[in-house]
């Protein structure tokens, strides 16, 4: 599983620095099962604080993966000063279909999807990802006639996967490159 990401958990306005050092005790608990970081959350609710925490995985996170990853953060956080004394609500969950797809990894794991974004100098794209590997995804474009194209990330616009009813997905890996 590739480890790092070119962009680092999105923190918020207020607390940014704090969720960044929570980030940074939480990413090792994270990748020892397995898992990326996406992003860490944190907002004051009431007494106590709400930590938002998302994973996410090339086999996906099923919610035993949600539940054993949870014991082990709340573990490694009550260890740690990073949250001093305030009491905390932690929840643990994976992305969901409206996650932007920015990091190769997130296409990697869209293999199958039906995909909109805009392309550098072409527009917006829509079509189905055939492939993706480190440096760029495979469409299989829309259109009258289905032709397959090779872009490359630089010159992507976040990725965004479309809902589609009654079309079956791929299963988990079918023809993710290199992994």
């Amino acid at each position: 599983m590739p480890g790092g990401s070119r962009h680092a958990p999105r923190p918020g306005a207020a607390g940014s620095v704090e969720e960044s050092r929570i980030a940074d005790v939480i990413r090792p608990v994270v990748a020892a099962a397995g898992m990326d970081l996406e992003s860490v959350r944190l907002k004051a609710a009431g007494r106590r604080r709400l930590l938002r925490v998302v994973v996410d995985s090339d086999r996906g996170v099923s919610l035993d993966d949600a539940a054993a990853v949870s014991r082990k953060l709340s573990a490694a956080l009550d260890a740690s000063a990073v949250l001093g004394d305030f009491p905390y609500t932690l929840e643990v969950s994976s992305p969901g279909v409206d996650r932007p797809l920015t990091d190769p990894r997130h296409w990697r794991r869209a293999v199958g999807r039906l995909v909109q974004v805009t392309v550098a100098d072409a527009g917006p794209v829509s079509g189905r990802i055939v492939s993706a590997d480190a440096e760029a995804v495979t469409l299989d474009v829309e259109g009258d006639a289905k032709i397959r194209r090779r872009f490359r990330y630089s010159a992507l616009g976040a990725g965004a996967v479309q809902v589609e009813f009654g079309h079956p997905q791929p299963e988990l890996g079918a023809t993710r490159d290199g992994h």
